[in-house]
């Protein structure tokens, strides 16, 4: 049990340096690179239109969704980014896993809900839409999921006490026991997870990433805006956008690999009808069996 994990393989081979990462920068918050991304709004909501005309009275696709849409192709494309570093160890992920939150309301006292869900690499776009309109209707109106339950109870017991639990969940997770049904249910055990902050109207901002559970990468959505872009013929245009923004743990992979990864990320917010399409996986990625290293 000791060499082994329910959500992951364990990487041999690697380089001393990636090796040795862990080792000098034990937390991911030590770990952390920054980076932003900004995205013209343009095509996607002409895609959006032509999309959602065609599945009227169907679930409705939004900005939101065709960014996890992105998101999640990118990282099927580049699997060593869907990594994670545990008990200073580099292991792959089983599964593409992506945590999200939103509020219930748009009051200042509306609680905030998190909801994790596993992108396949050949699911179409209609079913992400449609699983995650499902997934965000259920967090709106309440319904608790396993992990919110398993915070309650928690929530019950003197700081004291509770504070030796999280502090034994944190030693049998760097000892590779915790129970593989804590780590499906609990959103912070994904491959990224993203906060689109855009919909109660705020920026985007660099959001720490946690140092419990295992996700590598933090993404913030912003509020649409107007900024000036130089056009494809050099002209300055005022045009409306939102920004993207990354915070990164780079003991997972270097930064010329996740480099690439931004790269196609930008190509299909871009390009959105690139959307529809199967991941364009490497032919080691497409031919691996799902509990695989990649």
């Amino acid at each position: 049990m000791l060499f082994t994990r329910p959500d992951g393989v364990k990487l041999g081979g690697l380089d001393p340096v990636r090796r040795m990462l862990p080792f000098l920068l034990p937390t991911r918050n030590q770990a952390s690179v920054l980076c932003r991304q900004q995205v013209e709004v343009a095509p996607l909501r002409e895609f959006l239109a032509d999309w959602n005309r065609d599945r009227e009275g169907a679930r409705q696709a939004t900005l939101f969704h065709l960014v996890l849409r992105a998101l999640a192709m990118s990282l099927h494309e580049r699997p060593r980014l869907n990594r994670f570093v545990m008990g200073g160890r580099l292991w792959a992920r089983k599964g593409l896993w992506i945590s999200f939150s939103g509020k219930q309301g748009m009051s200042d006292d509306a609680p905030v809900y998190t909801r994790k869900r596993e992108f396949a690499a050949n699911e179409d776009l209609a079913s992400v839409v449609d699983g995650l309109t499902a997934a965000s209707a259920s967090g709106r109106s309440g319904v608790e999921t396993d992990s919110d339950k398993e915070v309650s109870l928690l929530l019950r017991l003197p700081a004291p006490l509770l504070r030796l639990v999280i502090g034994l969940a944190r030693l049998l997770d760097t000892l590779n026991l915790l129970p593989a049904a804590m780590l499906r249910a609990d959103p912070l055990y994904a491959s990224a997870f993203v906060a689109n902050l855009g919909s109660v109207g705020i920026d985007a901002c660099y959001h720490h990433n946690y140092d419990y559970g295992s996700i590598p990468i933090f993404v913030t959505m912003g509020r649409i805006h107007k900024a000036v872009v130089v056009t494809a013929d050099d002209q300055l245009q005022a045009r409306e956008v939102f920004e993207l923004k990354f915070t990164y743990d780079e003991r997972v992979e270097d930064g010329f690999y996740c480099a690439r990864a931004l790269e196609r990320l930008a190509e299909l917010l871009a390009h959105p009808d690139r959307l529809l399409e199967a991941p364009d996986l490497p032919l080691f990625a497409a031919t691996s069996s799902p509990g695989s290293a990649c």
